[in-house]
């Protein structure tokens, strides 16, 4: 959890986890890496627990911000350029004298790690597919472009999730957060990761100069010249490998956890490997992983992940509701009838502990006992099979209404918390246009008093 600190000298992040170890490291990595010239937080304190520390602000806007509110221009191409040669920096200066004892997971990206994100790929993506492959065939794939990959040139500090929402522009400058998970490993990682991230969409000549421009660097810094063919080749190893890892994540977070933003993230991602399956090669021959790449780069599965979106002229709204069973199921004022109540009152009640009794489900706490001590994620997955066929329906028949309310005991928790969740994910996925109205929290202008107070 994140807070910004306003006082008078200026303003601080303050910083609350129980990951422990993840702490540590984030902390002795942020001492190593500004003490090598890095562009990462000064810490200012830290708590006796290690469960809460004060870190140097760096604004609100990412590389990535940039990107999306500035265009493909000359200014943000050379932000892109000043990352690179700061990210070359940190991995070659900041590698030494790095007790990588303190890696939160692996101390280097070696074969094991490769594998599993190739697997990560495979079990959480690929196998959604249905489509019949040589299982054997493709692990002999896997284990061969892992064995290439690891035998790279140059290993060094590997960031691991080098991208432009982990780069803060302050002032012109850029900044690095989220390093915490960084490891040994090959300096390409880091740079595909970047250059290739789907969503900053960047040209194919801004990536190629880019990567010659890191390239540069990289022997500035060393003060020698490398194998630039070799490199590059590699290079496009590790573009593969985390374009996969990028797809097994959106697969894990939105085919298995059912996130929107996730599911509609997933044909960007396979138009990006599309491009990268069709013009780059990485120097081994990989025959079933190959076919396979193929296949599912083909526009009929892209289409199977592209949702009905909704445009301005949607006339579509989606009406949500939270409600108590006390007072009775809101009346739906389009006269269509229909629609959906869900109810909420098999899943445990927040609202029996006290510590919950005057909070509602937007808060933290209710929405933390819910997630992780209910049965909630696994309710509303069905609810929103359920809410996107109709949905999507809808949109494409052009009909006005939809009404789907939550009801519980009191309509102050659970309710609250499915119909914030279910409004989040029609929005992320459809672009419909929603109303939502907590009936009971709305009347009490989401005042919640102890009982007999």
């Amino acid at each position: 959890m994140y807070f910004r600190v306003l006082t008078s000298a200026g303003t601080y992040i303050a910083t609350y986890g129980n990951n422990i170890r993840e702490n540590k490291t984030f902390l002795a990595f942020s001492a190593h890496f500004r003490a090598a010239g890095s562009p990462v937080p000064q810490i200012f304190a830290v708590n006796e627990t290690v469960t809460i520390y004060l870190q140097e602000d760096f604004g609100d806007a990412s590389l990535l911000n940039k990107l999306e509110s500035l265009g493909h221009g000359d200014e943000v191409y050379a932000l892109f350029q000043q990352c690179l040669k700061r990210l070359a920096e940190m991995q070659i200066k900041g590698d030494a004298g790095l007790d990588y004892s303190q890696c939160i997971t692996s101390r280097e990206f070696g074969k094991q790690a490769i594998l599993s994100d190739l697997l990560y790929f495979k079990y959480y993506f690929l196998d959604t597919l249905g489509i019949p492959y040589d299982k054997e065939k493709l692990i002999d794939d896997f284990e061969a472009l892992a064995t290439y990959l690891t035998y790279v040139d140059y290993k060094y500090f590997m960031f691991r999730d080098f991208q432009s929402r982990n780069v803060m522009i302050l002032d012109n400058k850029v900044h690095f957060i989220d390093y915490q998970g960084g490891m040994k490993g090959a300096l390409q990682y880091d740079v595909a990761s970047l250059l290739w991230q789907a969503r900053a969409e960047l040209s194919n000549e801004w990536k190629l100069s880019l990567l010659d421009y890191y390239m540069d660097c990289v022997e500035e810094i060393l003060e020698t010249s490398i194998d630039r063919s070799r490199f590059v080749s590699q290079y496009n190893g590790y573009v593969m490998i985390r374009l996969l890892q990028v797809l097994g994540a959106y697969g894990f977070r939105g085919l298995f956890e059912r996130k929107a933003q996730f599911l509609t993230s997933i044909p960007l991602a396979l138009r990006n490997l599309k491009w990268f399956v069709e013009d780059k090669r990485i120097g081994i021959g990989l025959p079933e992983f190959e076919r396979l790449l193929g296949l599912i780069v083909e526009d009929e599965i892209i289409d199977r992940f592209e949702p009905v979106r909704a445009s301005d002229d949607t006339p579509l709204i989606v009406r949500i509701n939270s409600f108590s069973y006390k007072s009775g199921i809101p009346a739906d004022t389009s006269d269509n009838g229909g629609g959906f109540v869900f109810d909420c009152r098999g899943i445990l009640n927040p609202g029996r502990q006290i510590a919950f009794k005057t909070q509602t489900g937007r808060d933290k706490a209710v929405k933390d006992f819910l997630e992780q001590q209910t049965r909630m994620p696994e309710f509303l997955n069905s609810v929103y099979t359920l809410a996107d066929i109709a949905v999507e329906d809808y949109i494409k028949r052009g009909f006005s209404d939809l009404m789907i309310s939550f009801g519980c005991t009191g309509g102050q928790h659970r309710s609250v918390y499915a119909a914030d969740a279910l409004a989040r994910h029609l929005k992320n996925k459809f672009n419909v246009k929603i109303v939502l109205n907590h009936v009971v929290q709305d009347s009490k202008n989401w005042i919640n008093t102890l009982p007999n107070s």
